[in-house]
């Protein structure tokens, strides 16, 4: 044998146990589409009313049974004392709650046997690969097929189903989560809009005073610099006056200078 037990031997040697659990997974995926085909489509509810419009009893299906009336008028009174209304809807197709489940289910019911089959080998020290042929080089695979599959196999398949099984999961927990959070946020919302609007308005005075605090100090930083420019401009001229002074009581010494020479012949 050229070749380590890998997944492509195993398949072949275990063909008939790979049929039963692709035919036993068959039959849940079935199962689990036909619950959902029976819980979509047209429902009709039978409702019981009293005086006053209001539900006092609501059942499904079309009529009440025996049972129901019974339970009813023992509970109730006499049915005819009320009004009977039947209320039918179509129900969409729920593919989030299929797609979770077909995926979901069969998936940790592997990871739970893989569970089991582990902890059992561990409490009775057995170890995976016990009684196997050891030390045996890998050869390459002889085509591109059985390649995929010696890379697959090579994974930590719980590692994968638990990572699979967490993303379907929240595939069907984070939007139900999301539309509760956001139904309850409209019920509280239009129970207790006053206090919302005060809140809103108290943030708004808050904000709108903090932009005028900010333009009181970009108006003092703008005043205090056109100070600073003022007084550097005074300065600056300032210091050039005494050299202008002395500029200028040179030239007219030199003046005064020549007005006084006598005139040559």
């Amino acid at each position: 044998m050229t070749k380590n037990n890998n997944l492509t031997t195993t398949i072949r040697e275990h063909k008939t146990l790979f049929i039963l659990i692709a035919v036993g997974l068959f039959l849940i995926e079935l199962e689990i589409f036909a619950v959902a085909v029976m819980k979509s489509g047209r429902k009709s509810r039978l409702q019981v009313m009293d005086g006053n419009a209001t539900v006092v009893y609501e059942t499904d299906g079309n009529r009440l049974s025996d049972f129901n009336k019974y339970y009813f008028e023992k509970t109730f009174g006499p049915l005819e004392n009320y009004e009977v209304q039947l209320v039918t809807r179509e129900v969409p197709f729920p593919f989030r709650a299929w797609f979770t489940a077909a995926i979901g289910i069969p998936v940790g019911v592997v990871l739970l046997f893989g569970f089991v089959v582990q902890a059992a080998m561990a409490l009775f020290g057995l170890r995976a690969g016990d009684g196997g042929e050891g030390g045996q080089v890998r050869s390459e695979p002889e085509s591109r097929r059985e390649g995929i599959l010696e890379a697959v196999s090579r994974l930590n398949i719980f590692i994968i189903g638990f990572l699979v099984f967490l993303a379907v999961v929240a595939y069907w927990v984070v939007p139900n989560a999301i539309t509760y959070l956001g139904r309850i946020g409209v019920q509280t919302l239009s129970r207790h809009k006053w206090w919302f609007v005060a809140g809103a308005g108290v943030f708004v005075g808050v904000g709108m005073w903090i932009v005028y605090l900010r333009y009181l100090l970009a108006k003092k930083t703008i005043e205090s610099q056109t100070e600073l420019n003022r007084y550097r401009l005074e300065l600056e001229y300032h210091a050039a006056q005494p050299a202008m002074q002395i500029s200028y009581t040179a030239e007219a010494s030199e003046r005064e200078g020549e007005e006084q020479l006598p005139p040559q012949a």
